[in-house]
């Protein structure tokens, strides 16, 4: 469920990243051409993106469907950024609705977002929601798998793991209670780190045009490559890592 991509580069418009391409994540929000899982992704959508001399980025989300939204059409035409995290949601059975559910979480000065889902939720998760101090489980930003995956990724962060660390380890504790998909992605505006875990991601990386992590092309060029499934990603402007999760 959801699609989601990750942005590092020089400065663009939103909407060359999320709007224009014929098969951008705009258009996946109505006619997906890799989803595995669902069909359309209308419970919401938001965008995340940084602006030059400021750590704490900017989050624009909504409740609804994307193409429903004619402000974010003016907002994605004279917003640039280096950075982007950007999704749109289809929603995991059982998970709270609303604005705070869409992705992009933020906090500390990061980006997050989650594509996949967490069955059982939320009986199967008690092992895992005990790893949370229960003040950090009480201030989840929705009642929703997501959410509480990213609360497992930023107590790592604060507990000094690195990026891609927070991820993997995170990955493995929910994947030892219960079947998941866990296509995550994380950014602090310098570099982007991704896992592969059930369902696609894509990676695009050309000199001058900085390196996009999709969940699927946005356009039938060639230098799309696929990322293998159970996959740790590691990215910055100067290059593209994957190794085995």
């Amino acid at each position: 469920m959801c699609r989601h991509l990750a942005y590092l580069g020089a400065p663009v418009a939103l909407g060359e990243l999320i709007v224009e391409p014929p098969f951008g994540l705009h258009r996946q929000s109505w006619a997906p051409r890799m989803q595995r899982y669902g069909t359309v992704n209308v419970d919401g959508f938001g965008v995340g993106w940084y602006a030059d001399g400021d750590p704490v980025p900017a989050r624009y989300r909504r409740a609804g469907p994307i193409w429903a939204d004619p402000s974010f059409a003016d907002l994605a035409r004279v917003v640039r950024s280096r950075a982007v995290l950007a999704a749109v949601r289809s929603a995991t059975e059982g998970c709270a609705a609303g604005e705070a559910a869409a992705a992009p979480f933020g906090a500390d000065g990061w980006l997050f977002s989650h594509n996949g889902a967490v069955q059982g939720w939320p009986d199967k998760l008690d092992a895992v929601a005990a790893l949370l101090p229960p003040a950090e489980l009480l201030s989840l930003e929705a009642r929703s798998d997501s959410a509480l995956v990213w609360a497992l990724v930023l107590h790592r962060l604060r507990a000094g793991a690195g990026p891609g660390e927070a991820l993997a380890a995170t990955v493995r504790d929910v994947a030892a209670c219960t079947d998941a998909r866990l296509n995550l992605l994380l950014t602090d505006g310098r570099t982007i780190a991704a896992t592969t875990y059930g369902d696609t991601l894509f990676r695009r990386s050309r000199p001058g045009h900085g390196v996009l992590l999709a969940s699927e092309p946005g356009d039938d060029g060639p230098d799309w490559a696929p990322v293998p499934d159970r996959s740790l990603v590691l990215a910055t402007t100067e290059g593209v890592t994957v190794r085995p999760l």
